[in-house]
């Protein structure tokens, strides 16, 4: 039975509930158990952050492992004024992140799907649109299939805001772009999830 911890973020003013600090503690006196403990505890959401992001099992895998391996090495600068799970997920990201540059891939390239300009495409899209994110339920499963369709640049950042919950400005921080960039990449790369989306239905 593992202890749950109601703790205080002086610097967001909020409480949050820390499941699993009885397992940071001991992973922090070095306990082999308490990490594999943790490891089953959040492995598959992480994973599943990783696939999101890299879109190939076998890389996700890699840096799956390589988060976690990160992590316990330096669990000794986790100050629990957050939850474990945001802690790791903020270094599967970055980790994710690094990965997809390694690959030379360029994340962001808002010219190539640039037909008209921004009021053209999102604007008159979001209106006529009878697949709009706030008039229909997407299936889980056929999101998933069309987002692994997508382009690095769109896939990614449609994955940090929609799935991760990082705003703009965070994604923004996180691939080295501006907040107005993130935007438009992310409200292009809604408007082409939609159109795979569409497609699949027909």
């Amino acid at each position: 039975m593992f202890e749950t911890i109601k703790q205080y973020n002086p610097l967001t003013n909020t409480v949050f509930i820390n499941k699993h600090a009885d397992l940071v503690e001991q992973c922090k006196r070095g306990e082999s158990k308490a990490q594999y403990e943790l490891y089953k505890h959040y492995s598959k959401a992480m994973f599943n952050v990783c696939m999101r992001i890299l879109n190939h099992g076998g890389e996700a895998e890699d840096v799956l492992q390589d988060s976690f391996i990160d992590a316990f090495a330096k669990i000794g600068d986790f100050r629990q004024q957050a939850t474990f799970g945001v802690w790791l997920k903020q270094i599967v990201v970055n980790k994710a992140i690094n990965h997809l540059r390694s690959r030379k891939v360029e994340l962001i390239n808002i010219d190539e799907y640039n037909i008209g300009g921004d009021e053209y495409d999102i604007a008159d899209y979001a209106e006529a649109d009878p697949y709009h994110e706030d008039n229909t339920r997407l299936e889980v499963e056929r999101i998933r299939r069309a987002m692994e369709q997508l382009p690095e640049g769109f896939r990614v950042v449609l994955s940090l805001y929609l799935f991760e919950g990082y705003d703009h400005e965070e994604i923004g921080n996180i691939l080295n772009i501006s907040e107005t960039t993130s935007r438009t990449q992310y409200m292009r790369a809604k408007k082409r999830l939609l159109e795979i989306i569409n497609r699949q239905m027909f």
